[in-house]
C-alpha cells in the first residue's frame, strides 16, 4: 500500500478539524416550545408560527401580548383554570363595589357581568335563583350577596393565593353584559316579499343557561 502524500494528510486534517468547528453551530438550530399549557418541548424543526418560540440561546424577544391567562404565574393560572371566578354586579351597586374592591385587593383573577336589563336579571335569576346582587361563583360554588369572610373562606378553599400575585404587566378583561344583545341594521335585514300567508310569531330568545363560571365541583 503506498503512502499518503504529506499535503493530501494536511488537507484530510484540515477537513477534520473543520467539521468538529462546524457541529456546535449545527447544535444551536434547536427550538424551544412553549404550548398552549405552559408545558416546554424542544425540537430541530421551526414550529408553524415562530410567535411563541425561538431559537435555544437567542437574544431574540416577541413582541406580541399574550392574553389574560397567558400572563398569569403557572400555579394562578392553574387554580383559574380549575376554579374561574365571575362576579355579577350592577350599576349603584356599594356591594358590588366592595366585593370587587376585595377581588382586586387579593389579585383574584376574575371575570366581571354585569346585570343591567331585564334580560340580565332573567338569566341571573335562572342562574342564582333571584334576582339579588352581588352574586359570585368559585367554579360551581354560588354566593349570592357580599361577606368579606364568607369570600375569603371559599377563596382560601379554592387554593387562591392570600396575596397578589399578579404580575404588573396583568390587565383585567373589561366588564361586558351577562346576556350579549345582537342588535342588526335595517339596511342588512331582507326585504320583506308580499305574501298571503300570516307572519310567523317571534319566538324570545332565551338566555344561556349554561353557568358561564365554568365547571361544578
Amino acid at each position: 500500500m503506498s503512502a499518503i502524500p504529506r499535503p493530501a494528510t494536511r488537507f484530510l486534517t484540515l477537513a477534520a478539524v473543520v467539521s468538529l468547528l462546524a457541529l456546535p453551530a449545527l447544535a444551536q438550530s434547536v427550538y424551544r416550545i412553549v404550548g398552549p399549557d405552559g408545558r416546554v418541548t424542544f425540537s430541530d424543526q421551526p414550529p408553524p408560527t415562530t410567535a411563541a418560540s425561538r431559537p435555544v440561546g437567542s437574544a431574540t424577544t416577541g413582541s406580541a401580548t399574550p392574553d389574560a391567562s397567558a400572563q398569569l404565574p403557572f400555579e394562578l393560572r392553574q387554580v383559574s383554570n380549575r376554579f374561574p371566578v365571575t362576579l355579577y354586579s350592577s350599576r349603584d351597586c356599594a356591594p358590588c363595589n366592595s366585593g370587587r374592591n376585595l377581588l382586586n385587593a387579593r389579585g383574584i383573577p376574575y371575570s366581571e357581568k354585569t346585570v343591567d336589563t331585564v334580560q340580565d336579571s332573567e338569566a341571573l335569576k335562572r342562574l342564582s335563583g333571584e334576582t339579588s346582587l352581588p352574586f359570585l361563583t368559585i367554579g360551581g360554588q354560588h354566593i349570592k350577596g357580599y361577606s368579606d369572610t364568607e369570600w375569603t373562606r371559599f377563596l382560601d378553599a379554592a387554593g387562591y393565593p392570600k396575596q397578589s400575585a399578579l404580575p404588573s404587566s396583568y390587565r383585567r378583561p373589561a366588564a361586558s353584559p351577562l346576556v350579549a344583545v345582537r342588535i342588526e341594521s335595517a339596511a342588512s335585514a331582507p326585504a320583506a316579499t308580499p305574501s298571503s300567508a300570516p307572519a310567523p310569531a317571534e319566538v324570545p330568545v332565551a338566555p344561556p343557561a349554561q353557568n358561564p363560571a365554568g365547571i361544578r365541583f
